[in-house]
């Protein structure tokens, strides 16, 4: 194992910890991206009968802009279709632009739920779930994402260099929305913080914020 990849596994493991889904959820809500696996799954959830309704939300983002002619949310509306989700599960919102935009948004369409399940890619879940308590913070809520593997299981969509990339910029954004009132904030251990700067050393820093990276 390379110190590259060794260095992004404890990206990968710090922030795709704390997966879970809530049996007796009012509505599962997807958080569209590149990876139409995410949708997948979500509909495995959907068909277990842990929810009665799925909305799916998502405009564009970094990598989806590039990707697809049509919004986040109609690409996995049309995946959902495709698996055999029924119209009347189904809800899309399209306007959404980030993680903060997906739950103010679903709380706009849904103000009465109270119990939900977010379902997103696997190193998103940290970022969801503390953004959650900013913006919609009477809901319960579960944040669960696909079981997939790193390195293996990475979307060929991005691969694994772009993803690495991406990891990068969500420890950052942990680091700092807490500053900006995004997100709620939580410790980073010291491992974490040691291999998020040696894999900017080894350049990987196209999804930094315009912040100092500050030091150890």
């Amino acid at each position: 194992m390379t110190s590259t990849i060794r260095y992004a596994r404890t990206l990968w493991d710090f922030l795709s910890d704390g997966a879970s889904y809530l049996n007796d959820s009012e509505l599962i809500v997807v958080c569209g991206s590149y990876d139409v696996r995410v949708c997948d799954y979500a509909c495995e959830l959907l068909e277990k009968g842990i929810a009665p309704l799925m909305l799916i939300t998502g405009k564009t983002g970094n990598w989806t802009r590039h990707l697809w002619s049509s919004t986040e949310a109609e690409v996995f509306y049309s995946r959902a279709r495709s698996n055999g989700i029924r119209d009347d599960q189904l809800m899309v919102e399209n306007k959404a632009r980030n993680f903060a935009e997906n739950i103010a948004f679903s709380r706009e369409l849904f103000p009465t739920v109270r119990r939900a399940t977010f379902v997103t890619k696997p190193n998103s879940i940290l970022r969801v779930q503390n953004t959650l308590p900013i913006q919609w913070p009477e809901l319960c809520a579960g944040v669960d994402a696909p079981p997939l593997a790193f390195p293996d299981d990475i979307s060929n969509q991005v691969g694994v260099l772009g993803l690495i990339d991406e990891m990068v910029g969500d420890l950052h954004r942990l680091q700092h929305y807490p500053q900006l009132g995004f997100q709620t904030s939580l410790p980073i251990p010291n491992d974490v913080l040691q291999a998020w700067h040696e894999l900017i050393h080894q350049g990987f820093s196209s999804h930094l914020l315009d912040y100092p990276i500050g030091k150890l």
